[in-house]
C-alpha cells in the first residue's frame, strides 16, 4: 500500500508518541480495525525502530509505516532498514528530506510559513505537515493552496479534533496527524480503537462515506 492510497483511503495518521515495542503491535491492530491505513512511530518513544519494525511487518500491505521526529540523516537510513516507509519531521531540513527520497521513503516534513513550504517542495517533499496547526488556522492552508504546486498536499497536526476537522478539509488539507486526541502512554488498545473510530467517522463524514 502506497502512502497516497492510504492517506486517500483514511486521511488520519495515527501518532503513537511514547508506544512501546511490547505493546505496539496490540495498538495497531486496534488501529487498523477502526479504519487508519497510517500510523507513525515518533523517535522519542522507548525503542522506536523496533517498534517500526514490528509494525511493518505485522501490517505489510494493509497500513503504511513509518517514523516521526526525524531530525537527521542517520535516522532515516534506520527508518529505512526497519521497514518504514514515511519519514515525518517537526522541522523543514532540505538534507532529510532529500535523504528520505533518495531512499525511496516519502517524506512529510514540518513547516509553518511558505519560505518553508517552499525549501521543502525544493527539496523533493510532495507531502507537507502544517505544524503546530493549533497556531495557524485554516486560512493559512487555503492562501498556501492558491500558490503551492497542484501536487502538494498539506496535512494538519495539531489540536485537530472531529468538531474542528471539517474547517480544515475545506481550506485544502488532504489529511491529518492525530497524536495524543488517539493514543497517549498508558492508554489500552480499546480506548485507542474507540478514540480511532471517532476521527475516521469524522473523516468519512467529510468524504460522504
Amino acid at each position: 500500500m502506497r502512502f497516497e492510497d492510504a492517506a486517500k483511503a483514511c486521511g488520519i495518521v495515527a501518532i503513537l508518541r511514547g508506544v512501546t515495542p511490547g505493546e505496539v503491535e496490540g495498538i495497531g491492530d486496534a488501529l487498523h480495525d477502526a479504519g487508519i491505513r497510517v500510523v507513525e512511530v515518533p523517535l522519542n518513544s522507548p525503542e522506536p525502530f523496533r517498534s517500526i519494525a514490528a509494525l511493518a511487518a505485522r501490517f505489510q500491505g494493509r497500513m503504511v509505516v513509518g517514523a516521526g521526529t526525524v531530525l537527521d540523516v542517520d535516522s532515516v537510513d534506520k527508518l529505512k532498514s526497519a521497514g518504514g516507509e514515511i519519514s515525518v519531521s517537526p522541522d523543514c531540513n532540505p538534507q532529510v528530506i532529500g535523504r528520505a527520497v533518495e531512499l525511496g521513503l516519502v517524506p512529510l516534513p514540518g513547516v509553518f510559513t511558505p519560505t518553508e513550504a517552499f525549501t521543502a517542495v525544493r527539496a523533493g517533499a510532495r507531502h507537507l505537515k502544517l505544524f503546530p496547526a493549533e497556531a495557524a488556522s485554516p486560512k493559512t492552508v487555503k492562501a498556501w493552496k492558491a500558490v503551492l504546486p497542484r501536487d502538494v498536499n498539506i496535512y494538519a497536526v495539531g489540536g485537530v479534533t472531529p468538531a474542528n476537522m471539517k474547517d480544515w478539509a475545506d481550506a485544502g488539507c488532504a489529511g491529518f496527524g492525530i497524536g495524543s486526541n488517539i493514543y497517549k502512554p498508558g492508554m489500552s488498545a480499546d480506548d485507542v480503537g474507540k478514540a480511532a473510530r471517532e476521527f475516521v467517522a469524522a473523516w468519512k463524514n467529510l468524504k460522504g462515506n
